[in-house]
């Protein structure tokens, strides 16, 4: 992308900040003048793209500035307090956020990672932003990964896959998520990749017809129920697609491996839409979904069926409302489009309210000092398989693979847990430290002169209820005294 490319899509949803972007990217030529990419491309094609991927998630006058901008701290003369004359506080605390910690803090080239990757995920208890600016820089430099040498490309790969893809999940910023997962898979196991690439053709060529007969059926039927909608057809990424296939699938039993999407303008749309597509076509019972009722933690809501389609391809159709798939699409960052200049605070308050992992990073963060110990604990905790378990009132919790009863009762609320009694899961009687799986649906009983033992720390693995339970073991119940 070049600088009129940017400054078009700019004008096109922010024609106000045309003229700061502009004096940003003139401010950061000069900045980066004389260097050069390893593509031997000046410097300053990257700030451009970095912009420009912001530009796409619509993304606020402030944040495209500090895009533009965000490595001239780290790589030149200029410093944050040439910024802030220039551009003002917010942008210069956005750069400073982006800006690693110099290696010459360091004793090794690890621990400056390890410091900087904990940086940027604490980022997050300050400005989203920071974190949405630094995934469009990663998405940036992954696109270009291929001027590395192969140890860099490797090492990149497998850091954006075990780090900053989660953060673009559990952020809800699925697109980029899926294109960051792609290009991993690219690196790190290439022949999967062109094979599965290859496949994916295969699949989009197979399903062509389908899904068209399909998208003129469902047209036709909403038309004549004068519903408003738009659709739109996806394969499974590549990434995805190797997942499945790694776990023991073969492609045809993958169900959801093409999907139309429908978007109508309200929930009650959804439903009907459902029983119009029920009608059509003969649903595979065990394969409804219904993330309206129930949103997935990272805030994603659809409704999901697999249906047999034209020709009895399999077909999931996910169906939502216009604002739920910019949601789903952009996740927080959607806000920036629908809430303008607020969207910054509805991202922030929305961040540290309705989103789990947000409070599980705070509670690691305080407890563990060792910045390699708290990236290891994050993986471990947050990034890795979690299991999705239900209250006995519906709603989601999530915890990590091999969570307990235990884990469940703390992370529902302190009290619960120093006074856990009882458990049920789906309805059968079982013991504390009984382990959760997926989907499990859990009632936990409390009574008074129950407390936590030394016993319960073997069952543990969240760090909250392990610093909890240690706490009471010390303290008592201080909420008693």
């Amino acid at each position: 992308m070049n600088i009129k490319e940017l400054i078009k899509l700019v004008k096109k949803y922010n024609p106000d900040e045309v003229e700061r972007v502009t004096r940003a990217y003139e401010f950061a030529s000069k900045a980066h003048e004389g260097q050069f990419r390893e593509s031997g491309e000046p410097y300053i094609i990257h700030p451009v793209n970095v912009t420009y991927n912001l530009a796409m998630f619509h993304a606020d006058g402030a944040s495209l500035v500090a895009g533009m901008l965000h490595d001239v701290v780290e790589d030149t003369p200029v410093t944050l307090r040439d910024i802030e004359k220039e551009f003002g506080d917010e942008v210069a605390r956005l750069v400073d956020g982006v800006t690693k910690i110099s290696n010459m803090h360091f004793s090794t080239k690890a621990d400056a990672t390890s410091a900087n990757i904990r940086r940027l995920i604490n980022s997050l208890n300050e400005d989203v932003r920071i974190i949405i600016i630094k995934l469009c820089d990663r998405l940036h430099n992954m696109q270009t990964l291929h001027y590395k040498r192969l140890d860099k490309q490797i090492r990149n790969a497998q850091e954006t896959l075990h780090i900053f893809v989660p953060l673009a999940y559990f952020i809800g910023a699925f697109r980029l998520k899926c294109d960051l997962e792609d290009l991993c898979l690219e690196y790190i196991d290439n022949d999967s990749y062109e094979l599965i690439k290859k496949k994916q053709e295969d699949i989009k060529t197979d399903y062509m017809e389908c899904v068209n007969d399909a998208i003129n059926d469902i047209k036709s039927v909403l038309k004549k129920h004068h519903i408003k909608n738009d659709m739109r057809c996806k394969v499974m990424n590549i990434y995805q697609i190797y997942k499945k296939l790694t776990i023991g699938y073969k492609l045809n039993d993958i169900h959801d491996l093409v999907n139309i999407k429908i978007m109508v303008p309200t929930e009650e749309d959804c439903y009907k839409v459902l029983g119009y597509i029920h009608k059509l076509y003969r649903p595979i019972n065990d394969k409804f979904k219904d993330y309206i009722a129930s949103p997935k933690t990272n805030k994603y809501s659809s409704l999901h069926t697999t249906v047999f389609g034209p020709d009895n391809h399999l077909l999931q159709i996910q169906i939502k409302t216009f604002q739920m798939d910019e949601i789903n699409t952009f996740g927080l960052a959607a806000y920036w489009l629908s809430l303008k200049g607020e969207g910054k605070n509805k991202m922030q308050n929305e961040l540290k309210l309705n989103y789990q992992f947000f409070d599980t990073i705070r509670n690691i963060n305080e407890v563990i000092r060792s910045d390699s110990d708290f990236i290891d604990k994050v993986k471990q905790e947050i990034f890795s398989n979690n299991i999705y378990v239900y209250t006995l009132n519906g709603d989601i919790i999530e915890l990590p693979k091999n969570s307990s009863v235990i884990d469940f009762a703390y992370k529902l609320h302190p009290n619960i847990g120093n006074h856990l009694y009882k458990a049920y899961v789906n309805g059968r009687q079982v013991k504390l430290s009984h382990s959760l799986k997926n989907k499990d649906r859990i009632m936990v009983i409390t009574k008074e002169t129950s407390h936590p033992n030394k016993e319960w720390l073997k069952y543990i693995s969240t760090i909250k209820a392990k610093e909890l339970v240690m706490d009471y073991l010390e303290n008592g119940d201080v909420n008693q005294k």
